[in-house]
């Protein structure tokens, strides 16, 4: 009996003991197992909040940038191509006078004749007796021609639009300083001598300041008057 009590005991304590240890084994899988299922969800976690400490980038930071000012219009430029337009057009002016000639017109002061204006270009608007001689008035065509006795034009003026836009400043940055000065009333009028038998006048009105008209002028012809 003794014998059979031991062998049910011995029985007994095996059973307990594989109990046990199967109980650990599924203690420990279990353990594992939901270790491995947490940690994804926590790394998922963690790479779901942004870098707070992250730069943007420079596509970015130039995207955001307020755009820049734009320049002022340079006006310099304008300037001095305005300057280097009248400096021509006043060496033209010179060049033109040397012949006894204005722009535009094919006539001439000193070679020129009034018969051959009027047959070309028709009797003038205005006719009349002034200072040395005849002065006939074309006023579509901005031109007054002086004339002598004989015929002969001594005096070719123009009131072209673009020549009433110099002044006394640009002519002088130009042609220096006048070779001789005149008043006729509230005008003055300043004299340059082009060539040795033409003087080119610029008559400027005190009240503007700017050119009124030119005149390119024969002296020598203007001596043959209407008086004579």
């Amino acid at each position: 009996m003794t014998t059979t009590f031991k062998t049910i005991a011995g029985i007994m304590i095996l059973a307990s003991a594989l109990g046990l240890s199967a109980c650990s084994s599924s203690g420990s899988n279990t353990g594992n197992n939901a270790t491995a299922t947490n940690a994804p969800v926590a790394e998922t976690s963690a790479s779901a909040q942004p870098d707070a400490t992250a730069s943007p980038s420079p596509a970015a930071a130039e995207q955001s940038a307020p755009p820049a000012a734009t320049a002022a219009p340079d006006t310099a430029a304008g300037n001095g191509a305005a300057a280097e337009d009248s400096s021509a057009q006043l060496k033209e002016l010179l060049e033109l006078a040397r012949q006894g000639k204005v722009p535009g017109v094919e006539y001439a002061a000193h070679s020129g004749m009034i018969d051959e204006v009027e047959a070309a270009w028709g009797e003038p608007d205005t006719k009349e007796a002034a200072g040395k001689g005849m002065y006939s008035t074309y006023n579509a065509k901005h031109v007054v021609f002086g004339w002598n006795k004989g015929s002969r034009i001594f005096d070719v003026r123009s009131s072209a639009a673009d020549l009433q836009q110099l002044t006394l400043k640009e002519i002088e940055q130009t042609l220096d300083k006048p070779d001789d000065t005149a008043v006729n009333g509230s005008d003055k009028i300043y004299i340059y001598q082009a060539g040795k038998e033409y003087q080119l006048k610029f008559i400027i009105p005190e009240a503007t300041g700017i050119v009124d008209h030119i005149s390119v002028f024969s002296e020598q012809d203007s001596f043959n008057n209407m008086a004579g």
